[in-house]
């Protein structure tokens, strides 16, 4: 019987042949955990849709950090649940807002580890959309000065890098000029770049108490059948003074992450959201799956469709995972 020379066997004979050439690694400093901040003290309140992950009061986000910090997880991005809403989004930018106070009491707990907010509206508004509204319909260009504003504060109060969510156009510039007003020119913007109107998003409306009061995200938010407009996104973010880009969500959008590597030479994101994190966790709770292979199975993935940056609810339980497999 005929063989050819090259048996793709042979290198996967023994598990440290395997190591040896393996193209693609995850490490722990890939990974950017997500925090829910809520006003209150000695409150951790678990999410519903979300086993596993909480709303943390800020006394309590201390000895959170220190947590995540020893696992080793570089960084975090915070999410804020106001007390009050608004038509005007003022708690996004009030100077003792619960981002802002959150992201001081973690740089008071664990100066090292890279704090990274969120800049959006929808949690604010008392409406639920990612902009100001007249009638039923959302305003880019009114939304940009409230989003510049945010981000200001945000770094006012002592965040490391800033990432707007809400796909208006030209926010980047728009937050990119008004922190280098404000003196915050070394500070990062990492763009959600290409945020598809996703079903995906349903767990994370619970946990971030986000979901619209009327219609949908549709108007702002990418169609998810569109992949070359993606790239134009991209683009123009990156022409607007994006440091880092991001795809989301990331799983069921594995071609737009490897599309973007090819195209960008910039640092990539990917954020492997809420209703991949909740299917995961449902399936595992039924035995139908194995939790830990799954999930690190599909961190791997996102790393070899050309994520540089995974922004995952499943860091913690990776970064445990990946210490006892001594990577």
């Amino acid at each position: 019987m005929y063989f050819p020379e090259y048996r793709p066997r042979r290198l996967r004979a023994s598990g440290v042949l395997r190591d040896m050439v393996r193209e693609t690694t995850l490490t722990v400093n890939d990974l950017i955990y997500p925090m829910f901040a809520i006003y209150g003290n000695g409150v951790k309140n678990e999410i519903t849709s979300m086993p596993g992950q909480y709303q943390i009061s800020v006394d309590n986000l201390a000895g959170e950090a220190e947590a995540i910090a020893k696992l080793g997880i570089p960084a975090v991005i915070l999410f804020g649940l106001p007390e009050t809403k608004d038509d005007a989004a003022s708690g996004a930018h009030a100077e003792d807002g619960i981002v802002q106070q959150a992201i001081r009491a973690i740089k008071k707990a664990v100066p090292e580890l890279l704090v990274i907010t969120d800049v959006c509206l929808c949690e604010y508004m008392s409406h639920g959309h990612c902009g100001v509204i007249r009638g039923n319909e959302i305003l880019n260009d009114v939304s940009l000065e409230l989003l510049a504003k945010t981000a200001a504060s945000h770094a006012e109060a002592g965040a490391d890098m800033v990432a707007p969510s809400d796909m208006m156009d030209g926010r980047v510039a728009a937050i990119r000029a008004a922190l280098d007003r404000d003196g915050y020119d070394n500070t990062p913007i990492m763009a959600y770049s290409a945020k598809y109107a996703s079903s995906f998003y349903g767990p994370f409306r619970e946990a971030a108490d986000s979901a619209p009061a009327f219609g949908d995200r549709r108007s702002y938010q990418m169609d998810p059948a569109n992949a070359l407009e993606a790239m134009r996104e991209i683009s123009l973010d990156v022409d607007e003074g994006a440091d880092i880009i991001m795809v989301k969500p990331a799983l069921s959008y594995m071609d737009i992450i490897a599309a973007a590597r090819s195209e960008f030479d910039y640092p990539l994101a990917a954020y492997n959201v809420s209703g991949e994190y909740s299917m995961v966790k449902a399936a595992a709770q039924k035995g139908w799956v194995d939790e830990r292979k799954i999930t690190m199975e599909i961190l791997l993935s996102l790393k070899r469709a050309g994520a540089d940056l995974i922004l995952t609810y499943h860091a913690k339980d990776a970064a445990k995972w990946l210490r006892e497999e001594g990577v």
